[in-house]
């Protein structure tokens, strides 16, 4: 059965809409394992948008499971995580003038940065994944470098248009999940997915992580917490 890591970024970006300490993702986020989630997955951005170093710090000593740091492969981000110590990494693309991560890192220009990142990591205990389309190129180069998994970018699937578009990105993520498999790479899944479109991605198989955000957050608005977490966890669990 695949896991489900809560993404827990939305939360903080309400409490600093008001500048005040509520709602609070330390507690969102133990609401979120009490639900069922396997992991807590925030993302530390450059201009602390949303996550803020503190909260990094609090997560680190409360999460149960286990805690996904999201962060762009910088000298600055690197030096949090070896002194934080997260079970996993997601290096990620960062644009400071996008609203969410817009696509995939692009491995294969950016090979050597991204080796050094990987390699201290490592050397650091930490686990570490790659955000990248699912390109058979790029999937290639994750593996010279060394990633131990690959987060897929389910985001065009997730925003196709068509139902024929939507199966075109399908067979994509399907073929990038084989290859990856092949090459002994881990697979995890995430972005823009939601309780109608996941479990048609969760029943390719082999995915052994789906990392979702906002649409359990959205629908915790509604219905609560706890109920959005253990209704999520089903569908990736079961499909």
């Amino acid at each position: 059965m695949a896991r489900l890591g809560v993404n827990i970024d939305h939360v903080a970006t309400l409490r600093n809409a008001r500048g005040g300490v509520e709602p609070d993702p330390v507690a969102a986020a133990a609401i979120a394992e009490l639900a069922g989630a396997d992991q807590i997955t925030i993302h530390l951005r450059e201009d602390r948008r949303h996550i803020k170093d503190r909260d990094l710090k609090i997560l680190r000593q409360t999460v149960k499971t286990r805690l996904n740091l999201e962060m762009a492969a910088t000298d600055e981000m690197v030096a949090i995580a070896l002194a934080v110590k997260p079970e996993c990494c997601t290096l990620v693309p960062e644009k400071r003038a996008e609203l969410t991560t817009e696509g995939g890192l692009d491995v294969r220009i950016h090979q050597e940065a991204l080796k050094v990142a990987i390699e201290k990591l490592q050397a650091g205990g930490i686990i570490v994944s790659l955000f990248i389309d699912p390109d058979p190129d790029q999937i290639k180069a994750a593996n010279k470098i060394g990633t131990d998994y690959i987060e897929i970018h389910t985001g065009s699937f997730s925003d196709a248009p068509t139902w024929k578009e939507e199966n075109l990105e399908l067979i994509k993520i399907e073929n990038a999940v084989k290859l990856a498999r092949k090459l002994d790479i881990g697979v995890n899944a995430g972005h823009g997915l939601n309780y109608t479109n996941v479990k048609k991605v969760a029943a390719i198989g082999g995915i052994e992580e789906f990392n979702i955000g906002h649409s359990i957050m959205s629908r915790a608005i509604l219905v609560g917490l706890d109920r959005a977490v253990r209704d999520m966890s089903e569908l990736v669990r079961y499909a």
